[in-house]
């Protein structure tokens, strides 16, 4: 299954990730960057080879509301989080291999201290 969309999935991430069990990877884009576009179809790549992970898609300009407090300088910008805490926030290049490593070996990415959570926005929405 290719990645969700915020915009048309929100129900459906809410309910993945409501499981603590699960593992997050949220592609943090906008519209209008070409980059991003260009990303999405190695995104949905990704999803699709780990069922087990709720992938999403968001575009922070039209959820701007909900992620107020999200500071993204670049895209894609990618958000990997689990129930405890988010394991990696930054910009990636957008070649799906660099995420494929960090999720083949979650202790590499162990944690950043003061990166944002996703998950209560989502969830409570």
């Amino acid at each position: 299954m290719p990645a969700l969309n915020l915009d048309t999935d929100n129900d459906r991430i809410a309910e993945r990730i409501s499981d603590n069990a699960t593992l997050f990877v949220a592609c943090l884009c906008a519209e209008w960057c070409g980059t991003c576009r260009d990303y999405q179809s190695a995104f949905d790549r990704l999803a699709d080879a780990h069922p087990d992970i709720c992938f999403a898609w968001i575009d922070i300009e039209t959820h701007a509301d909900r992620f107020d407090d999200l500071d993204v300088e670049n895209f894609p910008t990618i958000l990997i989080e689990d129930s405890v805490t988010t394991r990696f926030f930054g910009t990636v290049l957008p070649q799906a291999a660099i995420v494929e490593r960090m999720l083949a070996d979650l202790t590499a990415v162990p944690g950043i201290k003061g990166a944002p959570k996703l998950r209560p926005a989502l969830v409570a929405a």
